[in-house]
């Protein structure tokens, strides 16, 4: 299956409880901190989620 790499841009200070979740979930919690991931709907869905503070640097 196809990898993403998904880069955290900003912090997650003052953001809710389901969006520090979701961004732990992912793999992440610093600002500049990628993960490669697995292309899937599920962290395709986890990403939009929290769209404002990551990107995807590589498909």
């Amino acid at each position: 299956m196809a990898k993403i790499v998904v880069k955290q841009v900003k912090s997650i200070i003052g953001r809710p409880t389901a969006q520090r979740k979701v961004i732990a979930a992912l793999g992440l919690g610093r600002i500049g901190k990628s993960r490669e991931l697995e292309d899937t709907p599920a962290v395709r869905g986890m990403v939009a989620k929290v769209s404002h503070l990551v990107e995807i640097v590589a498909e």
